[in-house]
């Protein structure tokens, strides 16, 4: 691709936040915080700001749309998505209708970004069985595809409802659509339904040197060819720290990433995070934690050696300081993201 436009954005999944004495913020403080930081992230020119959807005690984002709109309200510019709504375990007309209706509250800002969901909470939560994952995942975004043509819908489903030239209301205005990527984990599979229903690609990059998924880069753009789509932007998305301290935000990142990745570790069976592991994620894997300069040589980077259009950095993992967030949405806004464009040469 010759395309040289990229875009930046911040993630949060709404982790419960600290005051800066250390007091823990409430859900309910931590969901009027979250749209305080959409407003400063929009006065920053950032591109975009994508919630996540979870149902844990850790977490006060469960209804991702409604956050949006409240944002939708303070903000002018930036794009407002979510990062992601699990389609699986919803119904995509009720979907639909929500993120038309943010259409129309944002004037055209929003985005959605769909998954399969990596956390299966949602899944008992509103009486879907886990051994459906995929053949939910597979009806309900070729639902949603039909729901995006805007036209009466005829629709028969396995899991979905039946619909009989049914017309699902807010309408979009004429030649509007809701902007729709897919979230990839990082299989095959994901990647080739994408390129199947010509939906953008990120991939959620965790773990692990960045490297490994050039892979999965490669057979994109395979798969593109081969089933004569168009090739769009790929975009990836990582946890990351900014503060003018190197040693500040290392010590801030181990504190929390550390603590949401073990706590997230129960459920998976994962091991403890040690120092050394975190320490190489810094260095070599797949964590954003250092000053402004550091950060930016390592998004550039990944960006170059992945062929990415797009970068979403995940602020505020495990909760922190309320003046940490702020600067690393400062710093991401105001240092990294014009130093990572003048390396990579673009726009």
């Amino acid at each position: 691709m010759t395309d040289t436009k990229y875009e930046f954005g911040l993630d949060t999944f709404g982790d419960l936040a600290f005051q800066d004495d250390g007091t823990p913020l409430n859900g309910d403080e931590t969901l009027r915080q979250v749209i305080k930081e959409a407003k400063l992230a929009d006065d920053l020119g950032i591109y975009r700001i994508a919630l996540g959807e979870h149902h844990r005690p850790e977490f006060a984002i469960s209804s991702p749309e409604v956050v949006l709109g409240a944002m939708a309200a303070v903000t002018k510019s930036i794009k407002l998505g979510t990062a992601v709504t699990v389609l699986s375990s919803d119904d995509p007309v009720r979907v639909f209708e929500r993120f038309s209706t943010l259409h129309g509250l944002s004037h055209g800002r929003e985005e959605i970004m769909l998954g399969r969901g990596s956390f299966t909470e949602s899944f008992p939560l509103f009486g879907f069985n886990l051994e459906d994952y995929n053949g939910l995942f597979e009806e309900k975004i070729a639902m949603w595809q039909k729901l995006l043509e805007g036209k009466p819908m005829n629709w028969t489903g396995k899991y979905t409802q039946k619909l009989t030239d049914t017309t699902v209301y807010p309408k979009l205005p004429s030649g509007e659509t809701i902007s729709t990527s897919l979230a990839v984990g990082g299989s095959p599979e994901s990647i080739i339904r994408a390129v199947a229903y010509d939906i953008p690609v990120v991939i959620a990059i965790i773990g692990g040197e960045p490297i490994r998924f050039r892979p999965y880069v490669d057979l994109y753009k395979k798969a593109a060819a081969q089933f004569k789509k168009p090739e769009h932007p790929l975009g990836m998305h990582a946890h990351g720290i900014i503060l003018d301290d190197e040693q500040e935000a290392v010590e801030v990142g181990f504190k929390y990433i550390k603590a949401e990745m073990d706590r997230i570790g129960i459920d998976r069976g994962w091991a403890p995070m040690t120092r050394d592991r975190f320490e190489f994620e810094i260095d070599k894997g797949s964590y954003y934690v250092g000053t402004p300069e550091q950060v930016a040589q390592k998004i550039a980077h990944n960006m170059k050696a992945l062929d990415m259009k797009r970068f979403d950095l995940v602020y505020g993992t495990g909760g922190q300081l309320l003046s940490q967030r702020e600067a690393t949405i400062r710093n991401f806004g105001e240092r990294v993201i014009p130093r990572v464009k003048e390396l990579l040469g673009g726009e």
